[in-house]
């Protein structure tokens, strides 16, 4: 197993799941892209390559943003809340951050109105 040791000068609160939450904004427009976890090696890897990593609860496995849509996020300044329990992925998104095909995953109201257009076919690129 790889060493997952964080040596951060704030104390983070991963709780019993070793998961913390991660918002993914924009850098430049502020716009929150996306939501997703991050275990301690995700972040880890995260701060080491410079890319978005992230911890897929339903595949249960560490992952890349962008690995296999080339959508990468280069992440420009990590941010933590006061609480130490989540934490705020500043990045310049490459393409969409949604796998559906949109910039961000809040593309749509409480009403089911799509209120974003897609940057890419989904189809096209997970085939």
């Amino acid at each position: 197993m790889q060493d997952t040791k964080l040596d951060l000068a704030v104390e983070l609160d991963f709780g019993e799941d070793e998961l913390i939450p991660a918002i993914a904004q924009d850098v430049e427009t502020d716009s929150v892209l996306m939501l997703a976890y991050v275990s301690p090696e995700a972040l880890k890897e995260t701060q080491n390559t410079g890319l978005a990593h992230y911890y897929s609860r339903s595949r249960d496995e560490l992952w890349q943003k962008g690995q296999s849509s080339g959508h990468v996020q280069h992440v420009q300044d990590i941010q933590v809340d006061c609480d130490g329990d989540t934490l705020l992925y500043r990045v310049e998104q490459e393409g969409g951050a949604c796998h559906t095909g949109y910039r961000s995953c809040f593309y749509r109201t409480i009403d089911n109105e799509t209120v974003k257009e897609k940057v890419f076919d989904p189809n096209a690129v997970y085939e």
